[in-house]
């Protein structure tokens, strides 16, 4: 009776161990019925920690908060129990029912997965998750404001739009929010100004005490006049709004509230620049700026080379205008100029200069003047248009022929080339004959036979260069695939080379090809990507940072050509920049 008392006890403990030691895995959500404007909650709770959560598609719904992790750990009676919680909030697409599928996760090297749970999504509802007070306490109190610096500009002048999310100092907002929609800035020049950090600032906003952070800024340079529209930013963010609970402290509880914030839309009114005024050699320069003309010497000899250097500095639109064209006396050689430039954006604008360096190479000795070069912008800050000529430019050449006594040679030349005696008066006497040999000597022993006989012999040494050197070759991978890379660029830009010098077929060319090899190697349609989709898409393909950076900076460079005058130098370097990264791409991709 004593043994079966103690095999009864036996089997106790060990049923209590492993049950204890029993693995749970399961989905839970807040409801299975909800309206198409609520949110969801999703938990995915284990009872012991595991690794490689791999979550559900979440197909039909929109991800607008999470993944959030929470872990318990307690101990109550000598029993330890312990619980690791991963939550998602979910914003469904449609009405209709779906089906959440399973998520998977690795415990002790076993893989458990969750049982399928089905939503039904109906009509919106008035009260979104039964807690409309809070939702309306979070639409009162967080805004999100698009701040712009001058709603009225002129064509070509520089407008700051910075975005700011205010929130009461009643409430929160957790920092797992993100960007929904991101403003596109259509027939503006923008870029972004880099933001350090997002650290939090007290202001006022509506006559109330606010904190904010700023979580953009961009500078624009409208490009049409008339009324521009910039799109709205949209942000998912997650507000924690005091609820009636309170904890044993008797401090009230937070609830969490899924929030959807935008910025709205602005009109930007554009003013043309006045026409009446407009100087004749004005090329589109807005701001305040100096020209100046320079050389780099001004005396030399015949065949020597100088720099004449066209230089543009000050605070405006430097990107987005052409500058004067150098005009020399024929005697001069002028090669295509060098465009440089140093500009600096900040949320005031562009600073800095640009310039045109032309290398002038003399062919004959002399006094030769530089026409006077002048340059016209229009002033912000008066309203009117300012024009700055150059000063006065003679380049003396010292020593070298002089231009009369070539001009004499050649004269000279021509003349005595007109007094030839015409070679054709004798033309029908003929003075060379085609005899053709009556006897054949024959072929053995011939050059011809000698020749036939040794080429086998000497081919057989060169075959065998020309197999080892194929075997090199092929044995060659990583030369193999740059090879590969290179034919591969030049097909796809074959288009650009034909138009290069043509500015806009020829970075329309450019554009497409672009987007044809991504269509190709990533078998995608990139028709609804932006740069920041491709961008993304190629780091996911383990792309280096570097090489996305060129790629989106070209196709940066294809928007800002329909705006911009570009040079034939510039898109040489453009084509060049887009074949050599295209072939490091289809090098790294993976």
């Amino acid at each position: 009776m004593k043994v079966i008392k103690n095999i009864s006890l036996l089997f106790l403990i060990l049923a209590t161990s492993i049950a204890s030691a029993q693995v749970k895995f399961e989905a839970k959500v807040s409801k299975k019925k909800l309206g198409v404007n609520e949110r969801l909650r999703i938990d995915f709770e284990m009872n012991q920690d595991g690794d490689n959560f791999v979550p559900p598609s979440f197909a039909d719904f929109d991800v607008v908060g999470g993944p959030n992790t929470s872990v318990s750990n307690k101990y109550l009676n000598g029993k330890r129990t312990y619980s690791k919680t991963y939550s998602y909030f979910l914003a469904p697409k449609k009405q209709g029912n779906f089906t959440i599928k399973q998520a998977t996760i690795e415990i002790n090297g076993e893989v458990f997965k969750t049982f399928p749970i089905t939503v039904k999504v109906t009509a919106a509802v008035s009260a979104p998750n039964g807690n409309a007070a809070a939702s309306d306490v979070a639409s009162e109190k967080i805004h999100l404001v698009a701040e712009v610096s001058n709603t009225n500009p002129y064509l070509n002048e520089a407008i700051t739009v910075v975005y700011k999310l205010y929130v009461s100092t009643e409430i929160g907002v957790s920092s797992n929010w993100r960007e929904k929609e991101i403003p596109r800035f259509n027939d503006f020049w923008s870029q972004n100004i880099e933001i350090k950090g997002l650290p939090v600032q007290e202001g006022e906003f509506k006559g109330e005490n606010y904190r904010y952070v700023v979580l953009r800024k961009t500078v624009l340079y409208p490009q049409k006049t008339g009324a521009l529209k910039i799109e709205p930013l949209v942000m998912d963010i997650t507000a924690e709004v005091p609820s009636d609970k309170v904890d044993i402290f008797g401090r009230r509880l937070m609830t969490k509230i899924p929030k959807e914030v935008t910025a709205g839309s602005r009109t930007i009114n554009v003013k043309p620049l006045p026409e009446n005024s407009k100087p004749s050699d004005f090329k589109g320069a807005v701001g305040k700026f100096d020209f100046k003309v320079s050389t780099s010497k001004t005396q030399l000899n015949a065949t020597e080379s100088l720099q004449a250097k066209i230089e543009v500095s000050g605070k405006g639109n430097l990107k987005l205008f052409e500058l004067p064209k150098l005009t020399v006396p024929s005697s001069l050689e002028v090669y295509e100029p060098e465009h440089q430039e140093n500009v600096r954006t900040n949320i005031y604008g562009m600073q800095g200069n640009i310039s045109d360096t032309y290398t002038i190479v003399p062919q004959y000795k002399g006094k030769y003047p530089v026409p006077t070069i002048s340059f016209s912008y229009f002033d912000l800050e008066t309203e009117s248009y300012k024009r700055i000529s150059s000063d006065d430019i003679v380049i003396d050449v010292v020593e070298g022929p002089t231009a009369a006594a070539s001009h004499t040679e050649n004269t000279t030349a021509n003349t005595k080339q007109l007094v030839q005696p015409n070679t054709n008066t004798f033309a029908f006497i003929k003075t060379t004959s085609n005899w053709v040999s009556t006897t054949t000597e024959p072929f053995f022993k011939s050059t011809g036979f000698w020749s036939l006989l040794l080429v086998p012999f000497l081919a057989i040494p060169l075959a065998i260069v020309v197999r080892r050197k194929k075997d090199e070759r092929d044995a060659d991978v990583q030369g193999n695939r740059l090879r590969k890379a290179d034919r591969l660029a030049k097909k796809y830009l074959g288009e650009a080379k034909k138009t290069m010098g043509k500015k806009e077929a020829f970075y329309l060319a450019l554009e497409k090809a672009l987007h044809n090899y991504l269509k190709a190697k990533l078998n995608i349609e990139t028709s609804d990507f932006n740069k920041e989709k491709i961008e993304n898409l190629l780091r996911e393909r383990q792309v280096e940072t570097d090489v996305v950076s060129n790629f989106i900076s070209i196709l940066e460079n294809c928007e800002l050509a329909r705006y911009t005058p570009i040079t034939q130098v510039t898109m040489q370097n453009d084509y060049d920049k887009a074949a050599k990264t295209i072939s490091l791409i289809d090098k790294q991709l993976r």
